[in-house]
C-alpha cells in the first residue's frame, strides 16, 4: 500500500518526489542535523500519493486537465473565474478517507498529552517541482500559522490542497512550460514555535550585498517570522565572522538596529483569524531583538547547515521567548537566491 503519511524524520532530500522539496529538507535537516545541534521541530508530511489518490476521485483530474487546456493566462478575468472554480472543485471534493484517518491519527500522536486548545501546528505546503534548477516554485501555495484541533488541522489541509490552482501558481506554470497534472502537493504539519512572544527572522551564510563568504548574515525582528519573510517590518541585522566564530573568539562585527515597528502574534481565543498584527512597543523598537548569545547561537547552527549542504544557504529561523531557547532552522533552496526562502522549518 502506497504511504499517505510519513514522518519527518523519515524523510531526507532524496524524497523531493514523495514530499516536494521544502517538506524532504525538513526531514533532511531532522534526520541528518539533529545529532549535531541543529533544533526543528517535528511533524509529518502527507504523500504526493495521497495528492492524486485526492484529485483521482469523481474524475477531478480530469476535469481540471480539461479546464485548463486552453486557458490564456494572461486573459487575468478569465484565470480568476478558472482559479476559483478549481479551487472550489477541490474544496467540495472530500478527502479519501485513509488520508483523513491516518492524518488525524500523526496529529494526535503529535499533541499527546497536550490540551487540544493549547496545542497549536503550521500547515504549509511543499511541491514536488520546488527548487528546480530552472525554476522555484516555493512560497506560491498557502500557509496555515497556530492551527488548533483536529477540524481546523483538516480544513486547513484542504486549502493547502486547493492553493495549488491559485492564479499566480497556474500563471507560473504555464510561463515555465509546466504540466500541471506533473506537479503533486504535500502537507507539512509541524509543530508552532512560539516566536510570537520571541523572534524571528531569516539568515543568510554570506553577505548578501556583496557575496562575501565569509560571514553569516543574519534578520531579526519580534514576532512571528511572516513579517520579516514577506518585507513587511525593517528588521534588526547582525552580520558574524565565520573564522572568528569558528576559532571560539567574539565574532559579531557589525549590528543594525531596526524599526521593527509591527509584529504578527497568536490571534486572542475564539478569534476567526489565527493571528493578528500589531504594533511593538517603543522601548522594544530601541533594543536588538536578539542577544549576543542568541545571535552567536544561530551563527553556528548556519554554520553546520552550511558545510552539511555544502553551499551557501538561506535560513529561516525562529526564538521562542526568553530564557532563550534556541533556534530552529530549515536548509532553504538548494544553493542561495536573494529572494528569500520558504517559510520556517521550525515553523513559527
Amino acid at each position: 500500500m502506497k504511504p499517505y503519511i510519513i514522518a519527518f524524520e523519515k524523510l531526507k532530500n532524496k524524497d523531493v518526489e514523495l514530499v516536494g522539496g521544502k517538506n524532504a529538507s525538513i526531514g533532511e535537516m531532522i534526520s541528518g542535523l539533529a545529532n549535531l545541534g541543529v533544533s526543528v521541530p517535528g511533524g509529518f508530511a502527507t504523500t504526493s500519493h495521497a495528492y492524486r489518490d485526492f484529485l483521482a476521485q469523481g474524475g477531478l483530474d480530469e476535469r481540471i486537465r480539461k479546464v485548463l487546456a486552453d486557458l490564456d493566462v494572461d486573459d487575468v478575468q478569465r484565470l480568476a473565474v478558472v482559479g476559483e472554480q478549481i479551487r472550489g472543485w477541490m474544496l467540495a471534493t472530500p478527502f479519501p478517507e485513509r488520508l483523513q484517518t491516518e492524518a488525524l491519527d500523526a496529529w494526535r500522536k503529535m499533541k499527546g498529552d497536550a490540551d487540544v486548545k493549547e496545542f497549536a501546528v503550521a500547515v504549509r505546503s511543499s511541491a514536488t517541482a520546488e527548487d528546480l534548477p530552472e525554476a522555484s516554485f516555493a512560497g506560491q501555495q498557502e500557509t496555515f500559522l497556530n492551527v488548533r484541533g483536529e477540524e481546523h488541522l483538516l480544513k486547513s489541509m484542504h486549502e493547502v490542497y486547493a492553493s495549488l490552482f491559485n492564479d499566480r501558481a497556474i500563471s507560473y506554470r504555464v510561463h515555465n512550460k509546466f504540466d500541471h497534472s506533473a506537479v503533486a502537493l504535500s502537507v507539512g504539519v509541524q509543530y508552532m514555535v512560539r516566536s510570537d512572544l520571541g523572534a524571528a527572522g531569516v539568515m543568510f551564510t554570506l553577505d548578501t550585498d556583496s557575496g562575501f563568504r565569509d560571514v553569516v548574515f543574519i534578520t531579526s525582528a519580534y514576532g512571528l517570522g511572516e513579517t520579516v519573510v514577506q518585507g513587511a517590518v525593517n528588521p534588526d541585522e547582525f552580520y558574524v565572522y565565520k573564522p572568528a566564530l569558528r576559532a571560539g573568539r567574539r565574532a559579531i562585527i557589525r549590528k543594525n538596529l531596526g524599526g521593527k515597528s509591527i509584529k504578527m502574534v497568536y490571534a486572542d481565543p475564539g478569534s476567526k483569524n489565527r493571528v493578528r498584527t500589531v504594533e511593538v512597543a517603543s522601548a522594544d523598537r530601541h533594543r536588538f531583538s536578539l542577544s549576543e548569545a542568541d545571535i552567536t547561537e544561530l551563527s553556528k547552527q548556519a554554520l553546520i547547515i552550511e558545510e552539511h549542504y555544502g553551499a551557501p544557504m538561506d535560513i529561516e529561523w525562529a526564538r521562542m521567548a526568553a530564557p532563550a531557547k534556541s533556534t530552529s532552522c530549515r536548509r532553504a533552496p538548494r544553493r542561495y537566491r536573494a529572494a528569500q526562502a520558504a517559510p520556517y522549518c521550525a515553523t513559527r
